[in-house]
């Protein structure tokens, strides 16, 4: 293993390690579910909190998300589309906030981690958030695009409502609130004899 597949795979099992514990999550509990010794991670990690950073860094990149976004077969119905989205969506907000509210939760070990997650490159991630919630519309936009000439409003509208309704609420833990969701977006509220004459 090189030592950036070593780090990402310390990463992958640290995560759920952190979302439970938050900063006081020990090196050697995350040694332990990685099945390796505590030196190894010193190998790859300056030391712990280089390790925590490398953790939240990958809890916000939003190419995980995307990932999941472009994945999804444009040969699947528009409403299952939406639902698998909305579920990759969720998935996405839930481990951003379980990661970021289990460290603060917790307290940060030193001004170091905080120093870093305040350096230009974290700054210029923050500059990149808007880049990325572009990039999560336009994946939305492409999800929905082979059924543009069933929808009465254009593609990025539907898009748009889709995110808003996404973004706007809580995740979800049912998969039939999703169903719910995507099928108000697609065939509103009422039912179709109830509709007001226009």
């Amino acid at each position: 293993m090189t030592p950036d597949e070593r780090r990402a795979a310390i990463v992958r099992v640290a995560l759920p390690l952190l979302a439970e514990f938050g900063a006081a999550v020990t090196t050697a509990q995350i040694a332990r579910a990685a099945g390796i010794g505590e030196a190894t991670i010193f190998r790859v990690f300056d030391d712990k909190e280089a390790l925590l950073a490398a953790c939240i860094k990958e809890a916000l990149d939003p190419e995980n998300v995307l990932g999941q976004l472009r994945s999804i077969p444009l040969s699947d119905p528009l409403p299952d589309r939406l639902v698998e989205a909305a579920e990759a969506l969720d998935a996405h907000l839930r481990r951003m906030g379980t990661v970021i509210g289990a460290v603060h939760a917790s307290g940060l070990p030193n001004q170091r981690l905080v120093r870093d997650l305040k350096s230009p490159e974290a700054r210029n991630r923050l500059a990149d958030r808007h880049a990325s919630r572009e990039a999560t519309r336009e994946a939305i936009i492409d999800l929905i695009e082979p059924d543009r000439d069933h929808l009465r409003v254009p593609v990025e509208t539907a898009a748009d409502v889709f995110l808003r309704a996404s973004w706007g609420r809580q995740p979800v833990e049912e998969k039939v609130d999703r169903r719910v969701m995507v099928d108000v977006l697609l065939n509103g509220a009422l039912r179709r004899e109830a509709a007001p004459a226009s």
